[in-house]
This record gives structure tokens, sequence and C-alpha cells, in this order.
């Protein structure tokens, strides 16, 4: 029966219901009917109560709820329920994160925050979450099944794994298929292209980061992501990690930030046994998880100084020692740095080590601001809009192009993260299939406020909803746009160029 099957009760039975449930699977005609079968599925094979999908948004930043099934029913959950995102759960970001299966059979006397579980008499007692991994070895979210019985439910792991590998293949191609012909964008023809990467958007400015995104994807050299929150700094680490020879390892993120200091450093090194109170046992750290493949330290800059000098011996030596042990490990992990602050002023201030600073510097790479990616910002609120149906198990929106410019007026100082919020916000409020300008409450008088806008870039956003307004109202005739603007057509075109305005969009 092979070894998937030699942990699970009456292995024949359950082999045949685990092929059942790829057949139906592979039948399902759209993404809503897909993650229903499969959570139900999940259920039914693992013999749980209950069945939940997570799964991570475009920019893998957040992780979201996507379908729960609780006692065979589909639980529609009312959305100020829901957590927006679920990665400050820890059990959910140890799976996520670490790409482990986590089976817990003591739920109700253990220590473990399952606040994400729904309440229920009697408590849930076991617990298994299985990273969902795609054809490129890279987690996109996780399955969740529980019990109110005590069970063992490590032995279906394997297998409901290979069957979320498959649902997000299915997952992927149903997506491409329902993209509607209206909002469809020509695929970009830039070499490297954005899309090679995962990356959504075709501006310049994306297109030299992926440019440089491809120069060291083969390199040994240590990478600094540096950018304002928001930009994709985790997104484009996980870029550098699945196109790279590391790809079939593990892809850990770690935020300096979000632990203290004496933490950070047993969450990083591991610790033996006896190493401190509470260590009742020898506990592997995030180097050692992350041997041969790739760990994104996050927040370098909250990073304590005590701790820089051991990151530094790391990066020089390649080897680490764990809390409580004369011996030092050799490991072999490539190291991708993220920080949304000056590190050379911070430097200055001696709040960072020098030295620490120009050995992570080896290839920074400045992620660009959302308002300084011309032209991406109708692509990634498409792409978010069609998330947020799918989330909604909705029929696809479309966009007025009154809603398309005013987006395209706004600076977005919160990134791609703020536009995200937007979209989805947007379509809670949509009860029709278009999204209006009426739809979206964006502070229209932060672009005027924004110190980081000199005069000459805020004039350029002036000029270019001018543009803007003329093309649509013209259906994207250059000469009769001329006209209206008192503009010689050549200038008209020069004008668009300097502006990144893409006559295509207008076409029609």
């Amino acid at each position: 029966m092979g070894v998937m099957f030699t942990q699970v009760p009456q292995p024949l039975v359950y082999a045949e219901a685990l092929l059942a449930q790829f057949a139906n699977l592979s039948r399902a005609a759209d993404v809503a009917a897909l993650l229903v079968g499969f959570v139900r599925g999940a259920a039914e094979l693992s013999g749980c109560e209950l069945a939940q999908i997570y799964l991570l948004d475009a920019t893998h930043t957040c992780l979201g709820m996507n379908v729960e099934c609780l006692n065979g029913i589909l639980q529609p959950r009312r959305v100020e329920s829901l957590l927006a995102d679920y990665n400050a759960e820890q059990l959910l970001q140890f799976a996520l994160c670490q790409n482990r299966v986590v089976s817990l059979g003591e739920l109700s006397g253990s220590l473990h925050d399952t606040s994400f579980l729904p309440p229920q008499a009697p408590p849930w007692q076991s617990l298994l979450c299985v990273p969902l991994v795609n054809q490129r070895k890279a987690v996109e979210g996780l399955l969740l099944c529980a019990s109110h019985r005590h069970i063992d439910l490590q032995g279906f792991a394997d297998s409901l794994g290979q069957l979320g590998s498959f649902v997000l293949g299915q997952l992927h191609l149903l997506q491409r298929l329902r993209q509607s012909p209206r909002d469809a964008r020509p695929a970009p023809v830039s070499v490297p292209s954005v899309s090679g990467y995962g990356l959504i958007g075709n501006s310049k400015a994306m297109r030299q980061t992926c440019s440089l995104i491809s120069k060291v994807l083969h390199s040994p050299y240590t990478v600094l992501l540096r950018g304002e929150t928001g930009t994709g700094k985790e997104v484009v680490a996980r870029a550098i990690h699945d196109g790279g020879p590391r790809r079939t390892q593990a892809f850990i993120v770690q935020n300096c930030a979000a632990f203290p200091e004496s933490l950070l450093e047993s969450e990083l090194f591991g610790y033996h046994k006896g190493a401190f109170t509470g260590a009742d046992r020898d506990r592997a750290g995030l180097f050692e998880a992350a041997n041969g493949g790739t760990l994104l330290l996050d927040e370098i800059g909250d990073m304590p100084l005590s701790l820089q000098a051991k990151l530094l011996r790391v990066l020089q030596e390649g080897e680490i020692r764990p809390l409580g042990s004369n011996n030092t490990r050799k490991i072999d992990v490539r190291i991708i740095a993220a920080t949304h602050r000056d590190l050379s002023a911070l430097v200055s201030e001696g709040k960072f080590r020098e030295d620490l600073y120009y050995r992570l510097a080896q290839f920074p790479i400045e992620l660009p601001a959302l308002r300084q990616r011309e032209g991406d910002v109708l692509d990634l609120a498409r792409h978010f809009a069609e998330m947020a149906c799918s989330f909604l198990q909705r029929d696809a929106v479309h966009w007025s192009d009154a809603a398309l410019d005013h987006l395209c007026s706004y600076a977005f100082p919160g990134n791609v993260r703020e536009l995200k919020g937007l979209v989805e916000r947007a379509v809670l409020l949509c009860e029709g299939g278009e999204l209006l300008a009426e739809h979206f409450s964006l502070p229209m008088d932060a672009m005027a406020q924004d110190s980081n806008l000199n005069l000459r870039e805020r004039l350029e956003r002036v000029e270019r909803s001018l543009l803007l307004d003329c093309l649509r109202k013209n259906n994207g005739n250059q000469t009769l746009a001329a006209r209206e603007l008192g503009l010689p057509r050549r200038t008209l075109l020069y004008r668009l160029g300097r502006l990144n305005i893409n006559l295509g969009d207008f076409d029609g």
C-alpha cells in the first residue's frame, strides 16, 4: 500500500476514498466548488468534524481563511467575525513559514492558542495542520482539520498534502479560465518577465527590480531588500528563493521585531536541554530548519546589537552555536535581510553594526513604492478584485472608468498592502457587477500632504489625471484628445510616453 497509507485505519478503503476525492475535485467547474469540495473531502477522509482552508494573498503577506466546513455543513461565517490576517496565529504561522505539518492530540490541556477555531462544546481535542504546496514547492496556504475526539491525525498528513497540491493546480487553472476578456491584460514581453517571478505589474520600476532579481538568483551573495512598508519585500524574497537553486528546500521567514531579544536568539539559534528555565528538551533553531534553503530576516533594523554580532559570525563562518551548547554546527543557509529603515543612518547613530551592514548589503535591492510604479495600480487592483470575488464566492466584477481613474489619482502611502485592503472593501460594498468610484473611500488630500512628493511629482500627477480623463472621454482617439487639449498630436504622444500612459488601455 506504500508508506502513505500505513498509518491510517483500513488502508485499502482509505486509498479508494482518496482516489474518489481526486476524481471529484478534477470535475469542479469553478473555484468555489473546488475549495468547498476539498474542505468537505478532507473532513471525510480524516474523520474530523471541522476542516478549514487558509490561503495566502497575491503578495504573500496576508493569510486569510477561505472556506470552513463543520459537521459536513459549509459555515458562512460573518466577515466581521473573521480576522483580516491570520499570520499572527502562532500555530498557523509555524506550519506556513517552516513548511511543517503540525499534529496535536491534547488541545484542551495545552497552552496553544487556537482562537482561529470556532468555539464549540465539547472543546476541540485533536488538530492537524498541513501546508499546501504548489508545483514550484512554495507554500500557498494551509489545510486544517480538527476533532472533538482524541485521535492521531498524523497519518493523514501526506495524503492530504498530495490532495492539496492537486487542488492548488486546479485552482490556478480555473482562475486563468475564469478571467474576464474585458479585464484581461497582455502578457508582459520584457526580459526578464515580471510575471516569471510571480510578481504583478510591468512598470519600468518593477522591470528594473526583476532585472536585479535575475542577476542575483544563482549567486551566493546576501541580499538586502529595502523599501517602504507594504512594498512586497517578502514577495521578492520568495521570488529569489523560488527562482534559484534552493527552490526545493525550505523558505523560512522570521520577523526580528516580533520577539524580545532572549526569545529571538533561541528562535534563531535553537537551544539544548537545560539552557534556561523551561528548556526541557533540545530544539533546533530557524537557521538549522532553513539549512540548504533560505532564511528571510524581516525588519533586520530592529535586531538587538548583541544578536547582530552572532549573525555576523553566521554570515562569515557559516556556523551557529545553540544556546547551552559548547559546540558549533556548520550550516548552509542563504540569508535575505529586509527592512523599511535606513540602516546607514542607524549605523551613524550607533544602533546597527557597521561591519554587519556592509556584509548584509552585498547586493541591495530598493523596492519601489506603489506611487513610483506607473500603471501597476490597475493590474494589482484587478488581481485583488478577482481574489476577493473568489474568497466571497461571487461572480467577477467589472471596473468602471471612474473607479480606475479614482485609484490612479491616489498616492497610496501604504503601498500594495493599502491597495489590497481598499479593493477588498470595495468588492464587499459592491452590490452590482461593477465597481464604482464611490466604493473606494480614498483620502484624496493625502497626495497633496505627502511630504515625499516634490512639486514636479505633484504636477505630473495632475497632468496624468487630465490626460487620462481626456483619453477616456475620446475612447483613446489621440487626434481628438490632442485637439481638445489644444496640443499638437506629437506633443501629446511625447507627454503620454513621459508619463508611461499605455494607449492600449484605451482601445475601443
